[in-house]
């Protein structure tokens, strides 16, 4: 299952903007890769220290540093001071448990999003890691918390010269990095759909106990697919309507495009929520369907049987005088009362459809 809160007690009592990461631990060197291009030119290239990307900062082309590691917090407090970020903003960056939102700071913009992907274990099992986005004049720096990503489209678009964003500025690349993001909760809520339908047959042709603890498992993953889409409608408006200097005015068609694509997932995920719990109505009421059937099939069973043990129970009292207990018939006739009762007991709830 996966870890919704992380403790943030170690926190306490430090000055605001003191940098602390919280998140799951790790141990491997964060990776900073730099993409430097404009229309006639580019260049990539992973750098071992931190240092490397600070010549970069000044550079009339457009800048793309990524950092795969947020848990070394000494590398974003260098970048960090060398791009100009203020101390809280460098602590939201390796806070992982931040809500999807957008900072305007004039001279750059912050955007805080998840990235979502399903993982290897369960099917339903989503993963999501923190992304951080700074928006520069011709530069773009991005902390993820997690090598291996859905910006490779991108790089691939830079690398090749595809579309229009060599042409474009560093705010058509921070809307690459939003679309890109977006794109892939298509993906997941494609996959969930699938899930839901092949659930949905099952609860039709053969409902299993497991059912209820798949239908279970499902609303806790909408809740929390919820939970990471539902404020990214904030953030894409709130750069759409943005006033800065930083967001060309050709840029923003393709914001509302993106907000457009959010409005969709998100819409997708109250739909499933929405069949989930009809599915879960319809589960609850089968079962229930079921059990009433059970109880009927008993409740009949012991009505025949009324007569029958009163019948029994009469001939089992030991009284000195009962002249049918001399009668050399007696046996075989109460088993013939027996039999008539029953058949016509049966007979009569078969005419009622109550077998």
């Amino acid at each position: 299952m996966k870890k919704l809160f992380y403790k943030t007690s170690k926190k306490a009592g430090l000055a605001p903007g003191s940098l602390i990461h919280i998140g799951e631990e790790r141990t491997e060197k964060p990776r900073i890769s730099i993409i430097d291009y404009d229309k006639e030119n580019y260049q990539e290239r992973v750098v071992g220290n931190v240092e490397e990307c600070f010549p970069f900062k000044d550079h009339p082309t457009v800048t793309w540093i990524n950092i795969d590691g947020i848990h070394q917090v000494d590398i974003i407090e260098k970048l960090g001071q060398h791009f100009g970020l203020h101390p809280l903003v460098m602590e939201d960056i390796v806070h992982t448990t931040q809500r999807p939102k957008m900072e305007d700071y004039d001279s750059y913009i912050y955007i805080v999003l998840k990235m979502l992907w399903i993982g290897d274990g369960e099917e339903t099992d989503v993963k999501e890691e923190q992304v951080s986005i700074i928006l520069g004049e011709n530069f773009v720096l991005s902390f993820q918390e997690l090598e291996g990503d859905t910006f490779n489209f991108v790089r691939e678009r830079i690398r090749n010269s595809k579309g229009r964003i060599r042409q474009m500025g560093s705010d058509y690349l921070a809307y690459a990095l939003l679309d890109s993001i977006v794109d892939n909760y298509f993906i997941i809520i494609e996959k969930f759909g699938e899930i839901i339908e092949d659930l949905e047959e099952e609860l039709v042709d053969n409902p299993e106990p497991e059912t209820l603890q798949n239908i279970h498992n499902l609303k806790k993953e909408m809740i929390y697919l919820r939970k990471s889409v539902w404020p990214l409608r904030e953030v894409i408006n709130g750069l759409d309507r943005s006033e800065s200097d930083l967001i060309k005015d050709s840029t923003f068609v393709f914001l509302k495009d993106v907000y457009d694509h959010t409005i969709q997932v998100a819409d997708a995920i109250e739909t499933y929520r929405d069949i989930l719990s009809g599915i879960l109505d319809v589960y609850l009421s089968s079962v229930s369907n079921k059990m009433n059937e059970v109880m009927k099939t008993l409740t009949i069973i012991a009505t025949i049987f009324i007569p029958l043990t009163f019948l029994a129970g009469m001939y089992g009292m030991n009284f000195s005088y009962m002249p049918e207990l001399g009668w050399k018939w007696g046996y075989p006739a109460v088993w013939v009362i027996n039999i008539l009762i029953f058949i016509s007991m049966y007979a009569y709830f078969r005419r009622k459809n109550w077998l």
